[in-house]
This record gives C-alpha cells, structure tokens and sequence, in this order.
C-alpha cells in the first residue's frame, strides 16, 4: 500500500482528536451557565514589581539601594518554592518564611530554581547579581 494512502486517515484521526478537544475545552468554558464567580474571601496583593512574588502592603520591603558594592550582600529572599537568593542592601531585612505562606495563602505556584547567586555589585544604584563566567542554574 502507497505510504500517501496510509497518511490521510492517520492525518484525519489527529484533526478529529484535535476538534474533540478544542469542542471540550470551550464546553467546559462556557458551561459556567451565567453565574457569578465566588467573591475572593483575601484581598489582591499590590504588585511590587521585580521578580518577587506580590506582596500585601505592609509586609517586610527588601531594599535593593546602594551606593557601592560593599552594601550589597546575598540575602535569601524566597520564593513560592522556598529559596531564592538575591543581592539586596546588606542592612535590608528579609521574610522568607512570609513570602512562602503568603504564596501558600493566595494559591500561588512558582518556577523552584534559580541561578546561583555568590556575589554582589552595586549597579547604578541598585544591587546586582555579578555575572557568573558561566551560568549554571541551580534546581531545587
């Protein structure tokens, strides 16, 4: 049998996998029958900006300034998944243990890796991770 006879149903049986699926989805979209979405019981964090996670007004803010690279110092900041080391101003207080329940709190999920931070320096002000020669992220 010519190989071209054989690709038309195997091409035809993925395009209905795929309609299934799409037909699924946008049923399961829309069967929501008009109603309303639970009132969140927790207010919305105000984003802080950066990498970090948001954070509820009046929790701990990690200051980044400087004004040379001896205020600059590797500080575990957290993250969703535990760890997550940073360069912040040396005399900054930091609340791993709180940005770990808060994303327990909102139901928030993070990327558990980060590349391995050994040294400061102050960049325009603000401290910075110096470049490793060669980046190696570290897994968790």
């Amino acid at each position: 049998m010519p190989r071209t006879t054989l690709r038309l149903p195997f091409a035809l049986s993925l395009m209905l996998i795929a309609l299934f699926a799409l037909a699924g989805c946008a049923a399961a979209a829309s069967s929501g029958g008009g109603a309303e979405p639970p009132a969140a019981s927790t207010p919305a964090p105000r984003p802080t900006g950066g990498t970090l996670p948001p954070r509820q007004a009046g929790a701990i803010t990690v200051d980044y300034a400087c004004g040379s690279n001896a205020d600059c110092a590797v500080k575990d900041v957290g993250n969703c998944c535990g760890s997550m080391p940073a360069c912040v101003n040396k005399n900054s207080p930091t609340d791993p243990q709180g940005v770990r329940a808060q994303c327990a709190a909102s139901g928030m999920a993070g990327i558990c890796g980060f590349a391995e931070v050994t040294a400061c320096q102050c960049v325009s002000g603000r401290c910075e991770a110096e470049a490793p020669s060669s980046p190696q992220p570290v897994a968790r």
